[in-house]
């Protein structure tokens, strides 16, 4: 119902049809003023962290959907029937307030004795229209706005009257300078007024999604109406948003609605609930590593100062270490720093080893300590393979166990691949994008499957040469992100020569890091100086 102040008798009503008769008029107010005093003791039981819904916005309510519960039987008291999607995850299609609140309606309601109107870009009364909606439990729709083309005001009303049409409404609550459009164009049926209609059984088994857009606000609306849980976002992608992430994991998301086309396919939105539900999230929040998060890493091997700077001390003083260097880092970064290490995991050796291989395959139990005491103080961890004749698919695989910790993701270093009879340090290796995409799809489906956060893909390279066929890796992953790695030293042109050669006709979608090194760089860059690299790197390491 809607009241001027709470308490008075409803307005702004458009009623069609024959006039009551006086004793009836005066039994609706009678039961008007019960309702609102009823409604007075109680609260909403949607969920409301905000955002857009959706589910695909067919022309009619979802005929396999499960109904609420029956309007009242008494003659005074009615409800609209709405309805949960029979899919795990729909997506309404649209992206202006108009599509997205006719495709909230089609996909929620199935009829609704009345519906609340709001002109397109009346953005005064769309608080009022929005409060109305929901206290009725009714749709809101949005109304063609004033001053717009004659051919695209006729569509957007015939889209609006059809939707009317479909619910049977037979009551409009235009709201704000809808109402002109009412007065022409209100359902012609016997109706009353508001008086007698109350909020329908909520539909507590669906969360809709809702991005934080001025354009979802009116379909926003009419999921609160229907008592769904209603999940705000920041993102079209929820899994980026930590606020997200946490209520997701509070509701139960086995049925979803997403407002908006930009939520895109139902399939990928299901996926991304599935990982936001666990609630778990990577360092720095969320469960996207880029964008909205900056890491910088000590590099090396436990326990070998040879081999970097993560070696050179013991782990608690590793962890302390590089919370230091990225410390220094946050007062010129607008996005959080999180501390990091990249840990070579198999380390290239002169000698062929047991296996053949070049290769040292370090124990899972000896990284196990630093890779869980790194996930419990808050850093990620990149494992980097140095495989040898090993492929990079085989040598990923002995350490799934560690990859299936949240904050775990993996590095490949081309350097390091050889061919016999190639040997380490007499010859730069190489690796072809057949290789590397084996590896990247092996991963993604790895954390598809166990509903991990996206995970880090770290390509290393300091010459094209390095990944032969650059141009065919694979890029467009959901489940993790790949990034290119400099690794150039020297002076610092020639650290600028090899970062200019290395963005050259590079993949599509990628990120880039930043090597900076101890001793081998001639200076070590500070970190204002690594910030101003152009593009800013996402992902520093010190070696």
């Amino acid at each position: 119902m809607i009241f001027n102040g709470g308490s008075e008798r409803p307005t702004g009503t458009t009623r069609v049809g024959p006039a009551r008769s006086r004793a009836r008029l005066l039994a609706a107010v009678l039961v008007c003023v019960l309702a609102v005093l009823a409604m007075a003791g109680c609260t909403s039981g949607a969920t409301d962290k905000g955002g857009d819904g959706g589910a695909d916005g067919g022309p009619g309510a979802d005929k396999d959907a499960s109904p609420s519960a029956s309007p009242s039987a008494t003659a005074d008291r009615e409800q609209a029937v709405t309805a949960v999607p029979k899919d795990p995850a729909t997506v309404v299609a649209g992206t202006t307030a108009a599509q997205l609140a006719l495709g909230a309606s089609r996909s929620l309601y199935q009829r609704s004795p009345a519906a609340v109107l709001v002109a397109d870009g009346d953005q005064g009364s769309l608080t009022k229209a929005t409060a109305t909606a929901e206290r009725l439990g009714v749709p809101l729709l949005v109304t063609p706005a004033a001053g717009g083309t004659a051919e695209a005001a006729k569509a957007a009303g015939d889209a609006v009257r059809a939707e009317l049409d479909r619910l049977k409404v037979r009551t409009v609550v235009p709201v704000g300078t809808a109402k002109a459009w009412a007065r022409k164009n209100a359902p012609d049926a016997s109706g009353g007024d508001v008086a007698g209609i109350e909020p329908p059984t909520p539909l507590k088994d669906l969360v809709v999604l809702a991005l934080d857009r001025p354009a979802g606000r009116a379909a926003t609306a009419t999921a609160r109406a229907t008592g769904a849980r209603v999940v705000r976002t920041s993102s079209a992608d929820p899994r980026a948003d930590g606020d997200a992430v946490t209520a997701l994991a509070k509701d139960d998301a086995s049925r979803v609605l997403a407002l908006g086309s930009d939520f895109g396919p139902a399939d990928r939105l299901r996926a991304r609930v599935d990982v936001a539900a666990t609630g778990v999230q990577l360092p720095g929040g969320g469960q996207v590593v880029f964008p909205g998060r900056r890491m910088v890493a000590l590099y090396g091997h436990p326990g070998s100062s040879a081999l970097g700077s993560l070696g050179q001390q013991p782990l608690d003083e590793a962890i302390a270490r590089a919370k230091r260097v990225a410390a220094d880092y946050q007062p010129l970064s607008k996005e959080k720093v999180v501390p990091a290490f990249e840990i070579i995991t198999t380390v290239s050796s002169s000698s062929a080893g047991g296996d053949g291989n070049y290769s040292n395959e370090t124990s899972v139990d000896t990284l196990r300590p630093w890779v869980e005491a790194a996930h419990r103080e808050g850093l990620y961890v990149v494992l980097d393979l140095q495989p040898g004749y090993t492929d990079f698919l085989t040598q990923a695989k002995r350490y799934a166990s560690l990859l299936k910790l949240p904050n775990v993701g993996l590095a490949l270093d081309p350097e390091w691949r050889l061919e016999p009879p190639q040997r380490p340090m007499s010859v730069i290796g190489s690796v072809g994008a057949a290789e590397v995409n084996r590896t990247a799809e092996w991963l993604a489906d790895f954390t598809r499957k166990n509903h991990l956060p996206q995970k880090l893909l770290m390509l290393h390279q300091f010459r094209l040469d390095m990944i032969s066929d650059r141009s065919a890796v694979h890029t467009d992953y959901d489940d993790i992100q790949v990034l290119i790695h400099a690794d150039g030293f020297g002076t610092p042109g020639e650290k600028f020569e090899t970062w200019n050669t290395l963005h050259r006709n590079a993949p599509a979608d990628v990120r880039w890091g930043w090597k900076n090194f101890y001793r081998a760089d001639s200076p070590t860059f500070t970190p204002r100086q690594t910030m101003e690299v152009s593009p800013t790197p996402v992902f520093v390491s010190y070696q």
